[in-house]
């Protein structure tokens, strides 16, 4: 089969798979699965690993929409929900429990809850449905569930927090990453669990008991959010992003959903994304909508709360009232006045959209027309099918707790909120616009809006994904492309732009704040202009990379490096990659900003579930042509090489302008020799290579060096020069412990 063919089947196969995933969670979609226990007292070997406190699984095959699988994993899944006295528990089935990449449509791990705590069978699945608007978050719909053949219920299938998830919205997923959940969650008075306070100490031994490390290593980040959040709050947007953090608080609120970080300090993520800023993902939210009413945080409600106290319950109560529980997520966060004025914003609009005009309302009543004839045949369900109807508007009795009827909490929480200070009389953004339409690498854009009373106008702007929104002042004085001052048109130049600009418009006044768009910064406006031929270059690539540098995952794979040589950032949004000659779009990068004189890596390994910087296709061997073009097939740049040896780099020599040839491998770094330790990039792990008698470092890592035989001849950390002049000459493998990455190193 031709190249171009085979391209074309992985294209359609690749993009299938994509569609399914998201198929698989279609809220309009009811699944069937079918689980058969390869144990006939299945039911008491999971109760006694529950019991046990054991993750532990025991085995099944299931079937999936008619789709067969062998020898998955089951064991349950939560803890309140969970129960060895009920018939109907909530499961976790892992499809590669001991089949290796077995997975459903690309998906290897399903979470299946029971409805408990919720008669109306909506709760969990409208909330995810409505916090997917304003933050990264996971998908949610319905699963008729037989075990051994025996409908055992209708349950909600929920996508899991897990890598693919962490890649799909973050385009990484080999960050710092944990699930804030304490072991054993403390309901009394000052319970700590996972509210990220500094009240354990300095050791992360000691928070072991509150955060749960789903990555590799971490536990230093999280150690660097807990102190800086607790001790340097001026650094906070450094380490946090604080406007998703507030989204999430909004939304908690808004929806009384205090079976999470407002009341016991649990139920959601934090990830480090590719910023370095850690980010709050929503979890568990099946007691949303009021179902939860126990909290250990504020001085009032700290032995919980009544339903008419749920509709008026205050979002400033940890600004205004005192924590009995230290919650710094909220009360530090909400120190700042623009803070509060922007997390009431995000409410307001979260209330205007779906309370006000009743959107709420009418996606839980398709919902409940959808699942109804499966609640009817739910024999294993908590309610009765008169409560399923009921809760929706109306309050249902259980045996814990009384459930709100939704919209009996959610209409007169809007009225509570829609009077709340801070909640009117924000300024209007109208008019955005920007200038000059057409610009090229290096201009200065204006942007201007329209504002009416406002005391400040903030425009917030970036290069590309990886890069926090820097913040610039707009001024209505007439200096700033703003017309004549205080005719109510605002400027701000941004200086030697990018080809591609995400923006942004706050502006508050003495009572409130507003965004333009209302859901920023999740959502916000983009331009982008073409760069030209020459704007950015393939500087070095490796073809037969046998043991110079491992990706993420510890594989020696092929890689291909960009180059910027502008005094601009350039962006890489429109561009395209591809080794196919006559598919110039093969493989689109995504929005990364690739700084003055900087460098960015591509993998070209065929596995874009590592990550954005893994490309649809390898290089080959044997030589073949490399070219990057933009959106409008116009070439930027595009290489011929051949045959390529082992471990040797094929790159330009000048730096980014000369011709091509063979290279001792300078992995993102300029290709030229540099002439002293002071000219090394901060991105440079070593220096130089081959080396003598010092090896310079510059990477605080733990680093372990082994000889070609696997000897350890050096550990360390937080060093930047290895004496070396006793070691045989030779290869070494240079290995960063925590990055999981390694490096062929040569002692001369």
């Amino acid at each position: 089969m031709s190249k171009i063919n085979n391209f074309i089947l992985c294209f359609l196969l690749c993009n299938s798979t994509l569609l399914s995933q998201n198929n698989f969670y279609d809220i309009d979609t009811i699944r069937e699965i079918k689980i058969y226990f390869y144990e006939s007292d299945w039911d008491n070997k999971l109760d006694s690993l529950y019991l046990l406190g054991e993750n532990d699984r025991i085995l099944a095959d299931i079937i999936i929409d008619g789709n067969s699988y062998d020898s998955v994993g089951v064991r349950y899944k939560g803890f309140s929900s969970v129960s060895i006295n009920r018939v109907k528990n909530p499961f976790n089935i892992k499809l590669d429990y001991t089949i290796a990449d077995q997975d459903h449509q690309g998906i290897d791990k399903l979470k299946l809850s029971n409805v408990y705590q919720d008669p109306s069978f909506v709760r969990e699945v409208l909330t995810y449905e409505i916090a997917a608007n304003y933050l990264p978050s996971v998908k949610a719909n319905y699963t008729n569930i037989f075990i051994n053949d025996t409908l055992w219920g209708l349950y909600t299938n929920v996508q899991a927090v897990n890598k693919d998830f962490l890649n799909d919205y973050f385009g990484n997923k080999y960050n710092s990453f944990f699930k804030c959940n304490p072991e054993n969650l403390d309901v009394s008075p000052g319970g700590e669990n996972s509210n990220l306070s500094n009240s354990h100490g300095l050791d992360s031994l000691d928070y072991l008991p509150y955060y749960d490390i789903k990555s590799d290593y971490g536990w230093g980040d999280l150690l660097g959010l807990i102190d800086t959040l607790n001790n340097h709050l001026e650094s906070i947007e450094n380490v946090l992003n604080v406007d998703r953090t507030l989204w999430m608080h909004a939304l908690n609120y808004a929806i009384v959903n205090f079976d999470s970080y407002i009341g016991y300090a649990q139920n959601y993520y934090i990830y480090k994304n590719s910023t370095n800023q850690f980010n709050p993902i929503l979890w568990d939210l099946n007691m949303s909508f009021g179902g939860f009413r126990l909290t250990d945080a504020s001085s009032i409600f700290f032995n919980g709360f009544s339903i008419p106290q749920a509709q008026n319950m205050d979002p400033l109560i940890h600004h205004s009232q005192f924590s009995v529980s230290p919650r710094p997520l909220l009360r530090n966060l909400l120190l700042s006045e623009r803070n509060r004025k922007m997390y009431i914003a995000h409410i307001r609009t979260i209330v205007q959209e779906h309370f006000i005009n009743q959107n709420y309302f009418t996606r839980a009543q398709y919902l409940q027309n959808l699942i109804s004839n499966s609640v009817q045949n739910d024999t294993n369900k908590f309610y009765t099918f008169n409560d399923f109807t009921n809760n929706l508007t109306q309050t249902v009795s259980l045996p814990t707790v009384d459930c709100p009827g939704i919209t009996h909490l959610i209409d007169a929480r809007s009225i509570f909120l829609s009077s709340f200070l801070g909640y009117s009389g924000e300024p209007t953004i109208s008019n955005i616009s920007y200038s000059p339409q057409n610009f090229s690498l290096g201009d200065d854009i204006y942007v201007n809006a329209n504002v009416i009373d406002a005391e400040q106008v903030i425009l917030k702007y970036r290069f590309g994904d990886n890069l926090i929104f820097s913040e610039l002042e707009m001024f209505d004085d007439g200096n700033h492309n703003d017309g004549i001052a205080s005719d109510g048109l605002y400027g701000a130049k941004i200086s030697n732009c990018s080809n591609a600009l995400d923006y942004y418009i706050y502006a508050d006044n003495d009572s409130a704040g507003v965004f333009s768009p209302n859901r920023a910064a999740y959502e916000y406006y983009s331009i982008h202009n073409q760069i030209l031929a020459g704007d950015l270059v393939i500087n070095e690539l490796m073809s037969n990379n046998n043991s110079i540098v491992s990706d993420n995952s510890g594989k020696f794979d092929d890689w291909i490096e960009l180059f910027n040589p502008n005094s601009t950032a350039v962006s890489t949004k429109g561009l395209f990659l591809t080794d196919t000659i006559g598919i110039l779009h093969k493989w689109e990068l995504p929005n990364f900003s690739i700084p003055p004189l900087g460098y960015l890596i591509i993998w070209a390994d065929e596995d874009g579930s590592q990550g954005d910087m893994h490309s649809n296709f390898k290089l080959s061997n044997l030589g073949e042509q490399l070219t990057l073009t933009n959106n409008d097939s116009l070439v930027i740049d595009s290489i011929t090489y051949q045959t390529q040896l082992s471990d040797i780099s094929f790159g330009r020599s000048p730096n980014g302008s000369g011709q091509f040839m063979m290279l001792t491998p300078t992995f993102n770094y300029n290709n030229d020799f540099p002439n002293s330790i002071n000219d090394i990039n901060d991105k440079l792990v070593f220096f130089p290579n081959p080396f003598s008698d010092i090896l310079y470092v510059k990477d605080n890592d733990e680093i372990e060096v082994r000889s070609i035989l696997g000897k350890l001849v050096y550990l360390a950390s937080n060093v930047n020069r290895i004496q070396t002049s006793d070691w045989d000459a030779g290869i070494y493998f240079l290995h960063l412990r925590n990055k999981k990455i390694t490096y062929k190193i040569i002692k001369l």
